[in-house]
């Protein structure tokens, strides 16, 4: 007989640990107790060895379904306590927090069972859940992961949820959100005259039904509704939220109705059912849903909440766009819901239990089998990704795609979707949910790392906090900071060749740049190889305006412009600015080169919203193995000469060559162009690994074209897989080059 104590750190709170732990303990007849602590879970428990090594290897390799156990530790002990049963104990605070937090899931089948069982008490409740599903991070205020410290504490048991909770047997045995309609939230609706109904899905139906727009509050915030196949809905709601152009996330009721509408494989259908529930970018199956989105991908996810699934009983298909207005955060309080969205819907379908933290859903697109992270936030989020970092880092992302990450015993929790920092609103999102963080995991920083950019938000918080509480400040370029990522996001070690191609970055020279071959590791980097600068006449106007950027591509690369591709009335102010180099600036961006050409292919000459241009380039492509002229100079370093292939892109225009086959044409080239210049850097540097990063490569035919041909030349390449490749997971490679003490020191 000996005693054992041990301690088990991961996501072990929140998903029916303890009760799995009770459960088993009666298999090896031990004895003794097991309590949530601020650093997991800690156990002792008394019995014969040969049953307490057992029960060791049960719990770890038959965890509950949503348990991840990071570290289990365990010490063997021959004095003996003599304990008389098994209990959970009250949990416990330690001086030094440090759990896993697990992120909010979707219901699950044996719930879903019961939300339509007729017989069931918990029929058509839409609070419904259990130890294996429902809300977690966004209604947890703190750890220990107990009730009193969940949004959940307002709501009292009644007499049978807690005899549940209570019992060892059952399903809700410790499930902290454990509720029923005679003691948890209700839902309600509210009209545009502030009536209210207490059958709240029900009118919400309704409303959709009628073609009407409604608020629907979700796990992490408010979502805007419509019946996705009502045209005119569609138009209301894109002069409401003006949002002219840009696609709208949908919510189909299951996977038969996705398969009407999209192309889907085994790889799309696993993910689209996992209980992370994220948005798939899916190819259409036929033009029913065009007016939905202009390229040929649909944004659909399943639902994930048991309100979802009331709601899409009666309908097949919703669009589940954001609950924000332009650029501010997603609206996540009742009242704000209220106030903000007045202009855009008729009426809200509205809930008691309050949000803690807001979460946008994530979107993936599927590569390789796998997730390709577009954005990665709800059923992700705050799941962490190890990395081998011994300080405390706050890492404070970029400006586009705001993020941030923060690192502690080896392990870096990145932040769910913040949204675009250039307003105050969205900001103080960025900095409370730092202070969250930092609460949560118990994170002292003692280095603070972020961009060069000096206008980014994240930049002036960064040089503030370091200011303020003197912890050393590290700058990392941009691009640097991209290679980083991917690097970490890998677990690789030494000396990398980075293709990282992008719209917008701040160079060392203080220029744009986005076109980058970089060699060199997490501390330091060179700058080796990129594109002949694109000159942007009216700077961030040519930005929107593309049409700007095809007269200056033209006019470089034909020396004049020809009269077909003048389609505006400025060409005259447009030419004295690129002839003086008045109000333009130099970019060596990727991004911009995809949107001169769009503009060239009459497909855009002015966008809505960012990376339009090339999301509807990669939308037109028909594969081929056509490509264009393109040279490759040296001008201190290596840098490609795209005036060939625009030069080639003009005649085959004027002959009247399918623009699908030029714009497959055209990604080809700059693959091949690509590979030649690693070819090169191969031979100079010896360095046979590659990593990929970047928005540019969101574009799935540039970035399997490049995988495959540069797996053909005996390359190791890498990508992203656990981060996004934006500028969402740039704070991943900031912290790891404030860790390896890269970038710019500023104590």
């Amino acid at each position: 007989m000996i005693r054992a104590v041990i301690r088990v750190n991961g996501i072990v709170q929140g998903v029916g640990f303890r009760p799995f732990i009770n459960k088993l303990i009666q298999n090896f007849n031990l004895k003794g107790w097991v309590k949530n602590t601020s650093l997991g879970v800690e156990l002792e428990v008394e019995g014969e060895e040969i049953y307490i090594r057992s029960f060791l290897e049960e719990i770890i390799n038959n965890p509950p379904k949503l348990a991840y156990i990071e570290d289990l530790q365990y010490e063997f002990f021959q004095d003996l306590k003599y304990y008389k049963g098994f209990e959970i104990i009250k949990s416990q605070d330690k001086e030094d927090k440090f759990t896993f937090i697990s992120p909010d899931v979707s219901i699950c089948d044996e719930c879903l069972s019961e939300l339509f069982d007729k017989e069931n008490r918990r029929y058509l409740y839409p609070f419904i859940n259990c130890t294996n599903c429902g809300p977690r991070f966004t209604i947890i205020k703190d750890v220990p992961y107990d009730r009193d410290k969940t949004t959940m504490k307002e709501f009292k048991m009644c007499h049978k949820c807690l005899s549940e909770y209570l019992d060892i047997e059952d399903r809700r045995y410790h499930a902290q959100p454990n509720c029923c309609s005679d003691c948890g939230p209700k839902v309600y609706f509210i009209d545009k005259n502030m009536e209210k109904f207490d059958k709240g899905i029900e009118k919400a139906i309704e409303y959709l039904k009628d073609g009407k727009i409604i608020a629907i509050k979700g796990i992490g915030g408010f979502h805007v509704a419509c019946d996705a196949k009502n045209k005119e809905s569609l138009v209301k709601l894109r002069q409401r939220k003006g949002r002219d152009e840009k696609p709208f996330a949908l919510m189909m009721k299951d996977i038969n109705t996705v398969e009407n509408y999209c192309y889907l494989g085994k790889e799309e259908k696993n993910i689209l059912e996992s209980y992370k529930r994220p948005i798939v970018l899916l190819k259409k199956r036929n033009n029913l849903l065009d007016h939905v989105s202009e390229n040929k991908w649909l944004g659909v996810m399943l639902p994930y909440s048991p309100l979802h699934y009331i709601l899409m009983q009666e309908l097949d298909v919703l669009v589940m766009t954001s609950g924000n207005i332009h650029d501010v955060p997603i609206v996540y309080k009742n009242e704000d819901a209220i106030n903000e969205l007045w202009d855009i819907v008729d009426g809200f379908l509205i809930h008691e239990r309050d949000i803690h933290v807001r979460c946008d859903d994530s979107i993936v697109k599927v590569f390789e089998g796998k997730e390709y992270f577009i954005r990665r936030s709800r059923g992700y989020v705050p799941f962490p990704i190890r990395y081998n970092s011994r300080n405390k880092i706050l890492a404070c992302g970029a400006e586009q795609k705001g993020s941030f990450a923060l690192s502690k015993n080896g392990f870096v929790f990145l932040s769910q979707h913040i949204g675009e920092l250039r307003n105050i609103e969205t900001y103080k999102h960025y900095i409370d949910q730092i202070e969250h963080y930092k609460k949560l995991f118990d994170i002292d920083i003692d280095r603070i790392a972020c961009d060069m950019h000096p206008d980014y938000l994240s930049t002036q918080y960064a040089k503030e906090i370091s200011k303020k509480q003197n912890i050393p400040l590290y700058m990392v370029q941009h691009h640097h900071a991209h290679m980083a990522s991917c690097m970490a996001d890998n677990k690789l070690e030494g000396e990398v060749i980075g293709i990282i191609w992008d719209g917008t970055g701040y160079g060392l020279d203080g220029k744009i740049w986005g076109g980058e071959f970089l060699v060199g590791d997490y501390k330091e980097f060179k700058r080796v190889a990129t594109i002949r600068d694109i000159a942007l006449p009216g700077g961030d106007m040519a930005i929107k305006d593309i049409y700007r950027i095809k007269y200056s591509i033209l006019m470089d690369a034909l020396g004049e412009i020809p009269n077909e591709f003048a389609t505006t009335d400025d060409l005259q102010v447009i030419n004295m600015m690129l002839n003086k180099n008045f109000n333009t600036v130099k970019a060596s961006s990727i991004g911009r080169l995809f949107d001169g050409v769009a503009s060239i292919l009459g497909i855009k000459d002015r966008v809505s919203y960012e990376g339009q241009a090339a999301v509807l380039l990669e939308s037109k492509a028909l594969e081929n193995d056509l490509f264009y002229k393109y040279e490759i100079y040296n001008d201190e370093i290596l840098k490609i000469d795209w005036r060939p292939i625009i030069r080639d892109i003009v005649n085959d225009v004027t002959l009247g060559k399918n623009v699908d086959i030029i714009t497959a044409a055209f990604m080809n080239t700059l693959v091949n162009s690509a590979v030649e210049i690693v070819l090169r850097l191969k031979d100079i540097y010896k360095i046979d690994r590659v990593v990929i990063s970047g928005g540019v490569f969101q574009n799935i035919y540039l970035l399997s074209k490049l995988v495959q041909i540069l797996r053909n030349n005996n390359f190791k390449v890498y990508y992203h897989n656990r981060v996004s490749t934006n500028d969402e997971g740039i704070a991943l490679g900031q912290l790891a080059v404030a860790e390896k003490g890269g970038g710019i020191l500023c104590v």
